[in-house]
């Protein structure tokens, strides 16, 4: 393999990159909220430029990138405002009668899109603030899949749901258009 193209040295990340700034010891919320800052811009850049965000990886999937952004806005949601803030709000864009149209429900539509892109900022901006100004890593909600969990539980396992979702992005925007290591 030509050293130009391979994937460590693609994905090795620029001196200037933005996503990767914030500190790398220190308190434990500033760090999490970093991490989890870094993997959100992830999201964006992988979908950023892409002309038909609705296209499917292959059939039979429905999975895609404006699926991902969807979805994503939905576990953001369900996490921050409904299991830790105790709001009486449910999913945007799937119901019990739709468990899955946050993908099944994308398409290349402008208004689905800009949609879809400005339900994901409204429900980052509202973890953003709750993780921020909440007393303590330790604040607890109830949620009927897992139980009780705490802030810090909920910023490790949405770490974890975007590193998973933006490994999706990766081959699903390589399949698009060949970029690779966004």
């Amino acid at each position: 393999m030509d050293d130009t193209t391979r994937r460590a040295e693609i994905f090795g990340g620029a001196p200037d990159d933005p996503r990767f700034t914030g500190p790398a010891t220190g308190a434990e919320r500033p760090l999490l909220i970093s991490v989890l800052a870094a993997q959100r811009a992830t999201l964006e850049l992988k979908c950023a430029g892409v002309a038909r965000p609705a296209r499917r990886s292959v059939e039979p999937s429905t999975l895609s990138l404006l699926g991902l952004v969807r979805h994503l806005a939905d576990m953001e949601r369900r996490w921050f405002r409904r299991v830790l803030a105790g709001q009486d709000v449910g999913p945007l864009f799937s119901d019990p009668t739709d468990p899955d149209g946050d993908f099944d429900g994308a398409r290349d539509d402008p208004r689905v899109v800009a949609g879809a892109w400005e339900a994901w900022r409204a429900e980052v901006d509202f973890a953003e603030r709750f993780a921020r100004w909440a007393p303590d890593l330790d604040v607890e909600g109830y949620d009927a899949w897992r139980g009780t969990v705490s802030l810090r539980w909920v910023l490790i396992h949405m770490v974890e749901e975007y590193a998973r979702h933006n490994g999706h992005a990766d081959l699903l925007r390589e399949r698009i258009d060949g970029a690779v290591g966004l």
